[in-house]
């Protein structure tokens, strides 16, 4: 079985390899083959560039499907369909966003169902996972003795990258059971960033203060940076849903599907500890 894993280079799809190693013939799509990570064969392609495309899918069983954040994401992600429609794929694993839907409050969880809609209605296999916010995403939050929290007060049912990843390896090894499915994955708790300072004064071992960051003041830092103005302002799309109470929940479906329970937070914060400082 060869599995097709795009977005290599990005922080959930470099996960999803490490969970898939040694458990089938693995390739990779990235832009430039000189930044391809190793321990699987490189294609070299890009999902806006269907002309690309062709020789990349070529003779694959299953994808991961996973395209940058951006006002043509759909696009990328029809170039992908209609490569693996071409290619004879049996089978799409699709990364769509949290609260994906027409009515999403945000520009990215509108754009994200209607790719999710693209590919159910592809006549390809298909799975769909749609995850909460990631902890990974407050790597770099902790500077001197203040834990810098975005967004600020809201609950988050956020999850591990690497449960993302081991969801998604468990999926592409055997899709069948999987068909037509529309995962939404969180972690095992509603946490606000303000209530992580403690357990991050643990792992630290002195006390933190916790400062609380704006929609509105996240904004320019977003920019500054180095994210693009789009990325910005959907982040801080996301950012004042969040604050709102919009990701105030959880799922059982990690459980359910894997029959383990997701990492928590404290678990997380040991492992990342020499990255959330900086």
């Amino acid at each position: 079985m060869t599995i097709l894993i795009t977005g290599a280079n990005g922080t959930v799809s470099k996960e999803v390899l490490r969970s898939l190693e040694g458990t089938a013939d693995l390739r990779v799509l990235v832009r430039d083959r000189a930044k391809a990570p190793s321990g699987a064969e490189v294609a070299v392609g890009d999902l806006h560039h269907p002309e690309t495309l062709d020789q990349a899918f070529k003779g694959v069983d299953a994808v991961w499907l996973l395209n940058a954040m951006g006002p043509d994401s759909a696009h990328a992600s029809s170039n992908a369909l209609w490569a693996a429609k071409k290619a004879g794929v049996r089978h799409i694993v699709r990364m769509s966003a949290i609260g994906a839907g027409h009515d999403a409050p945000t520009r990215n969880g509108r754009l994200h169902v209607l790719s999710d809609l693209e590919l159910a209605g592809s006549g390809l296999g298909w799975t769909v996972i749609r995850p909460a916010n990631f902890m990974q995403n407050i790597l770099g939050s902790v500077n001197g003795d203040t834990f810098y929290g975005a967004p600020g007060e809201g609950r988050i049912g956020m999850i591990d990258v690497r449960d993302i990843a081991d969801f998604a390896a468990l999926v592409l090894r055997d899709p069948t059971p999987h068909q037509g499915e529309i995962y939404t994955l969180t972690g095992p708790e509603r946490i606000r960033l303000r209530d992580m300072t403690d357990t991050l004064s643990e792992v630290y071992g002195r006390p933190l203060t916790y400062q609380p960051i704006s929609p509105d003041d996240a904004y320019p830092m977003l920019l500054e940076a180095g994210l693009k103005e789009w990325d910005a302002a959907v982040t801080k799309e996301y950012m004042t849903a969040y604050d709102a109470g919009w990701g105030d929940y959880t799922t059982p479906t990690y459980t359910d599907v894997t029959g383990r329970p997701g990492r928590t937070f404290a678990q997380f914060a040991r492992d990342y500890a020499d990255q959330i400082g900086g």
